[in-house]
C-alpha cells in the first residue's frame, strides 16, 4: 500500500505542523503534498522531521517565494502552481485556489488537489479530488489532513 500525505493551509502553526508531520511519519506515507499557504519560511524546520518527500505550491499568502524555496530545499519542492507531475504511475494535479479547478478535471489527471477555502472536500471518480482543509485550523477551528492510499485512490480525512 502506497500512501500519501495531503495538508494544506498550514499558516505558520507550528504545533499542528508537527502534529501532522508525526501523524504521516506514523502511517509511513511516501510523499506529502502540500497544497500552499505555509506562510514563513521557518516552518520548514517542522517540515524536516518528515520521513518522505514533499512537493508543495504557494499559496496567495506566501509572500517569501524565494526564502520558502530555500527553506525547503532539504524537505523538498515548491512551485508555483498549477503544478502537474506523474507519481508512482498516478498523474497528479496541485494548485492551492481552486481557479480553473473544472479544467482541470476534464483532462486525464488520477487526482487533483487544493487548498485555499480551508473547507475539507474529498469528491470520489475519475479524478479523485482532495482539498485537505486547513491544517492550520485558524479559520474554523478544526485541524484537518488527507491519508491516501494511492493504490486503491481512497482517501481519509483525519483530525489532528
Amino acid at each position: 500500500m502506497s500512501l500519501v500525505g495531503i495538508i494544506s493551509d498550514t499558516h505558520d502553526n507550528r504545533p499542528l505542523i508537527r502534529k501532522a508531520v508525526e501523524l504521516f511519519n506514523k502511517r509511513e506515507v511516501k510523499l506529502v503534498l502540500h497544497a500552499g499557504d505555509f506562510i514563513a519560511p521557518f516552518v520548514a524546520k517542522d517540515f524536516e522531521a518528515l520521513r518522505c518527500p514533499l512537493v508543495g505550491v504557494f499559496g496567495n499568502n506566501d509572500g517569501e517565494v524565494e526564502g520558502l524555496k530555500r527553506a525547503f530545499r532539504k524537505v523538498g519542492e515548491i512551485h508555483r502552481g498549477p503544478h502537474s507531475f506523474t507519481y508512482e504511475g498516478r498523474r497528479i494535479a496541485l494548485m492551492h485556489e481552486p481557479k480553473g479547478l473544472e479544467e482541470f478535471l476534464r483532462r486525464e489527471y488520477d487526482l487533483v488537489v487544493y487548498g485555499h477555502t480551508h473547507e475539507p472536500e474529498v469528491r470520489e471518480g475519475r479524478p479523485l479530488v482532495v482539498n485537505p482543509g486547513e491544517a492550520g485550523g485558524w479559520l474554523h477551528g478544526r485541524s484537518t489532513v488527507v491519508v491516501l492510499d494511492l493504490d486503491g485512490m481512497k482517501a481519509e480525512l483525519l483530525e489532528i
